[in-house]
């Protein structure tokens, strides 16, 4: 469905042990008397309904068979894991089979804060997401019942305590949402295409005096019941924002993401471990992103700007793995890119209050997939991974269409218009062009009757390089506050296939995802849903 577009290394970094520090430093603190006071319960219920044209294809097909693409540094992810051909769900053309995708999704969500004193609380919620007609509990045909399938989940379970130390220090300990900025890389995914939205097991300092704010936390994403860190997969943070200057909020952040995955091409006996250090492969590192930022936004009078730009470096080992031609992957591959957004708007005191924006958003990326015949034919040539800014855990989604699983190795030029017609009702049109910013050079493609397969040079260097131009991309949308309570929303949205998408071009899942359809048809998108909260 919708959802298919979108292990210890030798020399191991020290693992940080922030969580573990924090537990035996604040425990001691919480020692208060549980007296309840005040219990509140509220929720929400989201229910979207979306149909697409024949844009994409269930279950990614494939678009490159293995043979051109042997001996080439492609990466795991983008691969079919039984056949190693190359896979997109990508559609983009008409012809025989050719469907469109529709389906309605619901996610309901239930809290309860208990308040113990003014300084004590605890924070219980739980979520179910599912599709309609997904958990029915009878057969139409055959009348037969079942208990049903439908899921409910811990999706935030934490303690507070304010004051610490007699400081204006918060914490927050347990199952919570990480909100940082405005979302850009660290967020609660709350966006509803489909609806997933996230959460964070860990620990969350945050101190707030004045103008002044800083966060400091730890998060265990997993965990594998090892020594400390020992394959597991964390997120540590500093996020600190000043609001001191009149109608201007600066952001400055250091993020580090942790992965001690066990990761090996080989493993086999002692000798070949000495081999392999003779011949300086089969070395990986604790993959270690680290991302500092800085964010500025401000308002005056009727303009607004926001911008935001990110710098990240580190070890890349996870990703080297993926990108090996034969056995051994890129033990070298690091992270070092950018990435920034930036939006200028205009609101105009006039009937409606006009709003118009211009921005743009740039994520680096690098694509190395390619070789010639020499470096195919040298041995003891290793060919480098393709390594893209990370996005971490972003809220953002850039359009309907492409960015499902973190848009990567692209730029994106946007601008839009809003007004609302009443004090209840707005609505806007948006405006998208996307384009790769390091292209892949494929093997040469054809098509083969109807059934419009690849038919490819047999070769595996050599080829054509694809188009950087993805595509641009409309939407018209609107929105309807029937109460303080109760969103009503619907939209529209048209994508012009760009000849980029057509020839195919790793922009998925931080840019290790292949997105590359046969033709350049059009798609359509149609939503419609509604949000209460109580």
């Amino acid at each position: 469905m919708f959802r298919t577009l979108f292990t210890l290394a030798r020399h191991r970094a020290a693992p940080i042990p922030l969580v573990g520090l924090a537990i035996a430093t604040v425990i001691p603190a919480l020692s208060v008397t549980a007296e309840l006071q005040q219990v509140d319960v509220g929720g929400s219920l989201q229910i979207y309904g979306h149909y697409y044209t024949d844009f994409y294809e269930n279950n990614d097909p494939t678009r490159i068979g293995p043979g051109p693409l042997l001996g080439r540094p492609i990466g795991s992810v983008a691969r079919d894991p039984l056949t190693q051909a190359l896979v997109s769900g990508i559609r983009t053309f008409d012809g025989d089979g050719s469907e469109g995708l529709a389906w309605v999704e619901q996610r309901t969500a239930l809290h309860v804060n208990a308040r113990f004193t003014d300084e004590v609380s605890a924070y219980i919620e739980f979520d179910s997401i599912s599709e309609w007609g997904t958990d029915f509990r009878s057969n139409a045909i055959t009348g037969i019942d079942t208990t049903g399938g439908a899921e409910v989940n811990l999706y935030q379970a934490y303690i507070e305590a304010n004051g610490m130390w007699g400081l204006p220090l918060r914490l927050r300990m347990g199952r919570q949402e990480l909100l940082l900025g405005n979302e850009w890389l660290v967020g609660n995914n709350y966006w509803y295409n489909p609806l997933t939205n996230l959460s964070f097991d860990g620990i969350r300092l945050t101190y707030e005096k004045g103008p002044i704010r800083v966060d400091a936390f730890g998060m265990k994403l997993n965990e594998n019941f090892k020594d400390f860190g020992d394959g597991d997969a964390e997120l540590y943070g500093l996020y600190g924002s000043y609001t001191g200057l009149e109608d201007v909020t600066l952001d400055l952040y250091w993020l580090l993401l942790r992965d001690g995955a066990d990761i090996e091409d080989v493993r086999g006996t002692p000798f070949v471990e000495f081999v392999e250090d003779l011949l300086g492969v089969d070395n990986y590192n604790t993959t270690t992103i680290h991302t500092i930022g800085l964010r500025g936004a401000g308002a005056w009078g009727g303009l607004d700007l926001e911008g935001e730009i990110a710098y990240q470096f580190g070890d890349a080992s996870a990703i080297g793995a993926t990108f090996a031609p034969v056995i051994y992957g890129d033990d070298s591959a690091r992270y070092s890119t950018w990435a920034g957004n930036i939006t200028l708007g205009y609101t105009f005191e006039s009937a409606w209050n006009p709003r118009v924006y211009l921005g743009g958003e740039y994520y680096g990326g690098e694509d190395n997939r390619d070789r010639s015949l020499l470096e195919m034919l040298n041995p003891f040539d290793a060919p480098d991974a393709s390594v893209s800014f990370n996005r971490l855990f972003t809220s953002w989604e850039a359009d309907w269409f492409l960015d499902t699983n973190n848009l990567s190795n692209v730029w994106i030029l946007k601008a839009g218009v809003s007004a609302n017609p009443t004090e209840k009702i707005e609505a806007g049109l948006d405006v998208y062009y996307f384009e790769t910013v390091d292209t892949f050079r494929s093997p040469v493609l054809g098509r083969f009757g109807a059934s419009r397969m690849p038919v490819y040079a047999l070769t595996p260097w050599g080829g054509k390089e694809s188009d950087p131009t993805l595509g641009t991309e409309t939407v018209l949308w609107m929105t309807y506050a029937y109460s303080d309570d109760l969103l009503f929303e619907a939209g529209w949205a048209h994508f012009f296939t760009g000849d980029g998408l057509e020839d195919g071009n790793f922009v998925d899942q931080n840019g290790l995802g292949f997105f590359g359809g046969l033709d350049n048809d059009d798609g359509d998108y149609f939503y419609m849903g509604s949000t209460i909260t109580f």
